[in-house]
Order: structure tokens, then sequence, then C-alpha cells
């Protein structure tokens, strides 16, 4: 059982939501992550981690291809749609997929789309409850590349982006880099 504190902090992290998908043998499930990210910048890889109970985990697996799609501030539905089991909700939402020119499941109107092959896979073992994917991105398609973009928190739930964080016009960059150089004059 994780600590309520711990619980609490950790819900503070803040992350934008995607949709990854799988379709293997004609059938494509669908479900709600705010767990897929960058970890390179000089090759375009993605890592996803997945539970073994979600629907989507053996199409990833036996296809070892899946999709992503990144959602807008205002997919809401669709976030929250893909975030239960599609048992739940008996598949009642055909409008919130469609199939790409490969054929594979992804949510329509995103802001784009990303076709991830798989080139590793470290299985759940341990103190993990959740595999590992990691893939090259081979395909993007864009959106709605202007829109906001759908964020999560599990203390706050559902947001979107809002105000920059800083001042518009000032460099903070700028400003560490001047007190770096005045720290090596000294």
């Amino acid at each position: 059982m994780i600590d309520p504190n711990l619980k609490r902090s950790l819900g503070q992290m803040i992350k934008g939501v995607q949709v990854v998908g799988a379709t293997h043998d004609g059938v494509s499930r669908l479900y709600t992550s705010h767990w897929v990210t960058q970890v390179a910048f000089d090759e375009p890889i993605v890592m996803a981690s997945v539970s073994p109970k979600h629907d989507t985990y053996p199409l990833m697996v036996e296809s070892g291809v899946f999709t992503v799609s990144i959602l807008a501030a205002d997919q809401v539905m669709e976030g929250q749609y893909f975030s239960y089991p599609g048992r739940k909700f008996i598949y009642v939402g055909d409008e919130m997929v469609e199939h790409d020119e490969d054929g594979l499941a992804v949510v329509p109107n995103s802001i784009a789309w990303l076709t991830c092959e798989i080139f590793e896979r470290r299985p759940a073992s341990g103190r993990f409850d959740h595999d590992l994917f990691f893939a090259d991105v081979t395909k993007v398609r864009e959106g709605r590349l202007g829109e906001p973009p759908l964020l999560y928190s599990a203390r706050h739930g559902w947001r979107k982006t809002g105000d920059n964080a800083r001042e518009k016009g000032v460099s903070i960059r700028d400003q560490l880099l001047e007190r770096v150089e005045a720290a090596q004059q000294d």
C-alpha cells in the first residue's frame, strides 16, 4: 500500500494525455495514458508504460506496433472514454476511433498521431506492475498542432495548458547565463 502523503505528492505531477492503440488480426483496442514519453533526442524513440491487464496489451505484443494519439484540451470525452476498459462502455464510442491508411486505430481530431514500432519490451517483474515498451517512431501525422494539449494529474484531474510561466520577452536562460558570467569574473 502506497503512503497517502506520497500518493498525494505523486498526484501533483501533471502530464500530457495520449491514447495508445493497437490493432492485430482485425481487432483494435485503445486506452488512455499519461505514461508515454520521449526518451531520446537523436533518435525518435518513445517509451510506453503498459499494464498487462489492458486489452490493448496483447495486441501490442502480437503486432509489435502501437499508435499514440496526442489529445487536445477539448478531447476530455475521448480521454475519459478510453480510460475505462471498453467492456464498461460496451464499445459505444465508435465515432472516437478511426483507422489510418495503415489500418491502425487512432483518435480523430487529435493534435498529432505517431506510429511506433516496438524494439524492446521490459516485462513487469518484481516491483513493477507495468511493462515498458520502447519503440521507434516510424511515422508522424500532424493534426491540430496549434491547439493546447490535454493534461492530467491524479490530484487535479483533467486540465488544459494555460498561460505562459514566464513574462513575454524575458529570457530566464539569459538571466542565468549573466549570473554564470558574473560568477566567473569574481
